[in-house]
């Protein structure tokens, strides 16, 4: 919460022009969602500054060249979205649980760029999003989906991914780019100011023809084990 205080603080005046911007992609349904991934991330870039946080992104390479992708991290907190808006360098949508969405700035952001609210608790609408988000990838927007449904509460370790997320990636026959991140829960967690860095690896990504034989609940385990793997090593 100290940290919030302080980005605010010191973005004053800079944060409201960055606002204003986000909520005028927000409102316009013809502005493009690179337009308002350009805002969101201009905007995340000085919130990070101001709130003494550093990005640490490794395997940038492994970001597919061709859009319509979709990135399967481990979910540590609401940091978590900052850390993608600063260190992907494409733009992409994303899926945010209902109580998170209407937030203040995240309601904007979602809308600017477009993303996709889920009913965990609907099963028939949460099988819809999935859906649309494949619809979508088709078309080469690229997505970020938490497979894990809710934040991790145990620092570094991962909780179950769950196999319903994957069949985004399935339907849409896209690359799935596993994502490792951490200590992202100790910016927004940590009664504190002191600088942190937080640290992002994209790796791999797993081709389709590579999943395609394989069960949504093996594909999970195989991207879990993956983060997992990368986590142990550089934490």
């Amino acid at each position: 919460m100290l940290r919030i205080v302080l980005m605010v603080l010191r973005l004053l005046i800079k944060g409201l022009y960055y606002f204003a911007h986000i909520w005028w992609c927000s409102v316009h349904e013809n502005i493009s969602y690179e337009e308002g991934f350009r805002w969101a991330k201009k905007t995340t870039l000085a919130a990070n500054k101001a709130g003494r946080v550093t990005i640490e992104a490794h395997g940038l390479e492994n970001i597919p060249e061709k859009d319509g992708f979709i990135m399967f991290p481990n979910h540590q907190g609401l940091f978590d979205g900052l850390v993608f808006l600063e260190s992907c360098p494409r733009p992409f949508s994303f899926v945010i649980k209902k109580e998170a969405a209407n937030i203040i700035l995240i309601k904007q952001v979602r809308k600017a760029l477009g993303a996709l609210t889920i009913d965990r608790e609907d099963l028939r609408q949460s099988m819809k999003v999935i859906g649309q988000m494949a619809e979508e990838v088709k078309k080469g927007r690229n997505f970020l989906i938490f497979p894990e449904g809710t934040r991790s509460r145990m620092g570094n370790k991962t909780q179950e991914f769950k196999g319903g997320t994957f069949k985004s990636a399935v339907k849409a026959k896209c690359p799935i780019v596993p994502c490792a991140l951490i200590d992202s829960f100790i910016p927004f967690d940590e009664n504190s100011i002191r600088p942190v860095t937080v640290k992002i690896y994209y790796l791999k990504p797993l081709l389709y023809e590579e999943y395609k034989n394989m069960k949504t609940t093996e594909i999970a385990d195989e991207v879990k084990r993956r983060i997992d793997e990368t986590i142990a090593a550089h934490a």
